[in-house]
């Protein structure tokens, strides 16, 4: 049960990232470098998440 709980942590955390990018892009001057670091993150816990849900239960 602590694998489920973990991604739906990660879930929640990958889709206030994704909000994040999208109020950075509907930015007049949006900041290049801060999307590429949201980015990067929200890949990173997809890729965790991805690597839980491979795991044998």
């Amino acid at each position: 049960m602590a694998v489920e709980a973990r991604i739906r942590e990660l879930g929640s955390r990958h889709q206030t990232l994704e909000q994040a990018i999208q109020d950075e892009q509907r930015r007049p001057a949006a900041d290049d470098l801060r999307l590429k670091e949201l980015k990067r993150q929200k890949l990173k816990l997809k890729e965790e998440m991805e690597s839980l849900r491979a795991r044998p239960h």
